[in-house]
């Protein structure tokens, strides 16, 4: 473990995902117990997309962003909301240059899939449809997430591929959350890693899935065809369970001609990005951030 990073872990309570009003309601404090980040420099709006149901978004929009990201919250699809992702939104905001349209999609075990994929996706075309009224170059339009919003994210570039949908400039997948099959080395072997460990992993796939069999879709490490989707950049962390399905998912890509930048994150564990003191965790959130702005710097299609 990270020396910076080590003497947190006694302290972060381990997550019950099979209690989502109790794990949302900690969450939301936790959250509400940090610095608020500082958006002088951005405009902050919300609103609803149209869908069915309407999607909430937060706007995040730095002076003369050019470029935007559908950015997708962690929370195992169980939790996690707008006010919970403000904080690593408006950061990424800040730290682009790239408008971010946080997503605020519908919650499992209450909606499974394909309920927030069908949110995320919504979004998507909407923005690409608004690209003229929102300012933004529409072929700069990336996708991201983090954890299974990573997963989500994926996903998405699938789902705009298969149903030749908006471009999608690149796919920022930080500790996504790809395979409910949960086979590989780290997703059975971290059975008390901080955050995540491969029970509540479990937990987290059932309540997605429900009675759902998975498809590609809803587990994206299932697709057997990744070619022709958009650049990516993969971040891993070394304790954490989908650690490896992460790093699979990047060979696989570069396999079938999908360019990928792969960072695996030593010391570090699941969201521990978040413990903003620790200069790993200040390099992650600015290599993502880096990632992101480089993909938007040139217009053009995707690749």
């Amino acid at each position: 473990m990270d020396p910076e990073l080590e003497p947190f872990v006694p302290l972060i309570p381990r997550p019950d995902y099979a209690d989502p009003v109790a794990e949302r309601a900690t969450t939301a404090r936790l959250v509400a117990s940090l610095p608020a980040p500082d958006t002088s420099a951005m405009r902050v709006t919300d609103r609803l997309v149209a869908a069915v149901p309407d999607v909430p978004v937060r706007i995040y929009r730095p002076q003369e962003a050019r470029g935007a990201i559908v950015w997708l919250h962690g929370g195992g699809g169980i939790v996690g909301d707008l006010d919970t992702e403000h904080p690593s939104a408006a950061r990424l905001a800040e730290a682009s240059g790239a408008m971010v349209v946080s997503v605020g999609f519908r919650l499992a075990p209450e909606h499974v899939f394909p309920a927030a994929l069908d949110d995320a996706y919504a979004v998507l075309c909407w923005l690409a449809d608004s690209a003229d009224e929102l300012g933004v170059d529409p072929g700069r339009i990336a996708v991201g997430g983090m954890s299974a919003g990573g997963g989500l994210a994926a996903a998405m570039t699938l789902r705009a591929r298969d149903e030749d949908g908006p471009p999608i400039r690149c796919q920022l997948l930080n500790q996504p959350m790809l395979d409910d099959r949960r086979h590989t080395w780290s997703a059975r072997a971290f059975t008390r890693t901080p955050r995540l460990d491969a029970e509540n992993l479990a937990v987290i796939w059932g309540a997605n899935l429900g009675a759902t069999p998975a498809t590609p879709y809803a587990a994206p490490a299932r697709a057997t065809d990744l070619s022709n989707l958009p650049p990516a950049y993969i971040a891993t962390a070394e304790f954490d369970p989908l650690r490896d399905e992460g790093i699979a998912y990047a060979v696989r890509l570069l396999q079938s001609g999908v360019s990928v930048e792969l960072h695996q994150w030593p010391g570090t564990f699941h969201g521990s990005q978040a413990i903003l003191s620790a200069q790993v965790s200040q390099r992650q959130n600015a290599e993502l951030a880096a990632a992101l702005r480089r993909a938007l710097e040139t217009s053009g299609p995707p690749g």
